[in-house]
């Protein structure tokens, strides 16, 4: 396995070992670097929105849950996350729209 790349999963998982043993900064930092080579990897970001979110960033945790939602426009939870996140970084009105619109997936309309 030498010289093979690691998986984007993988260093996910090592960015959770990361949070999980408490060290948040360098967590985010991992997941930064994943994003970065994988920019479509939605639960990566989905991951930042939230960790950014507990380290009272939340203009960086808007933007990930923002990508979030481009990449899954169909998950109301997506638009949940983004609303929260938006609720945290003081942003109301898209706070409610995003909520609006994880309703609106939900009922199917």
């Amino acid at each position: 396995m030498a010289g093979e790349m690691t998986s984007r999963e993988d260093r996910y998982e090592a960015a959770e070992v990361l949070k999980n043993s408490g060290d948040m900064v360098a967590a985010v930092a991992a997941l930064e670097e994943v994003v970065a080579t994988d920019h479509d990897f939605s639960l990566a970001h989905s991951a930042l929105a939230a960790w950014y979110t507990r380290l009272d960033r939340h203009e960086e945790a808007m933007k990930h849950a923002r990508t979030v939602c481009q990449l899954e426009p169909n998950d109301p939870f997506s638009y949940t996350a983004l609303s929260v996140a938006c609720m945290r970084g003081g942003r109301i009105p898209e706070a409610e729209d995003a909520l609006a619109k994880s309703r609106m997936l939900q009922s199917g309309s």
